[in-house]
């Protein structure tokens, strides 16, 4: 899919992930000039040139370094990523640019980082106010939306190792996002899905109970 406008200065486009082979998504913040788990859109580097250039990128967990090899190559951008997961970018191209954070912090734009954990140690969700005075929430792999439906967990498979460990991640994930939509935003972002505009705060919500 093509890059297009999900609110005003912010952009959304899918592209097939290379290792995995399935359509994920990613985000353009215009007025920080910041990625969220970006692949490269359809029009590649130079779109990104036209509309930013971008000055940083940032990571909802470890997993999703996506295409910043070449980002960082192209353009120099800061890649930052929850301190706990920055062991598994060692050796790759770009890594001497990596910043690490911890989750509470404000990040360039303005954004704040939330601790999800549960997951994975470094599960990040990222709220972004935007200068409409909207607000939105990425998150990383604790919930998905794949095909444009209902908000839903990964397989089981993917969520723990031992099976009898999965359903105490899920609650924690649960709690996690309950915890999320304390603060007042709008906008669901998501790495695996298409993003909910508008009433993303109460979808998440009803998914968290």
């Amino acid at each position: 899919m093509d890059p297009h406008a999900v609110a005003p200065g912010l952009v959304h486009w899918t592209a097939s992930h290379p290792k995995i082979g399935v359509e994920v998504s990613s985000y353009w913040i215009a007025h920080a000039r910041v990625l969220l788990d970006p692949l490269l859109p359809p029009g590649g580097l130079g779109w990104l040139s036209d509309a930013g250039p971008p000055q940083h990128v940032i990571l909802t967990n470890r997993h999703h370094w996506r295409h910043c090899s070449e980002i960082v190559a192209r353009f120099g951008c800061a890649v930052w990523c929850n301190e706990l997961g920055l062991h598994e970018l060692e050796g790759e191209p770009g890594c001497e640019r990596v910043r690490g954070f911890r989750a509470g912090e404000v990040l360039p734009g303005g954004i704040e980082s939330h601790e999800v954990g549960a997951l994975c140690p470094d599960e990040t969700a990222l709220r972004v106010e935007l200068p409409s005075g909207e607000a939105c929430l990425a998150v990383a792999d604790g919930v998905v939306r794949m095909g444009g439906g209902p908000l839903a967990f990964v397989p089981d498979e993917l969520i723990a190792d031992a099976p009898e460990q999965v359903e105490a991640v899920k609650r924690a994930l649960r709690e996690a996002y309950r915890r999320l939509c304390e603060p007042e935003w709008e906008t669901l972002l998501l790495a695996h899905g298409p993003p909910i505009v508008g009433d993303g705060r109460q979808q998440l919500r009803r998914f968290g109970p």
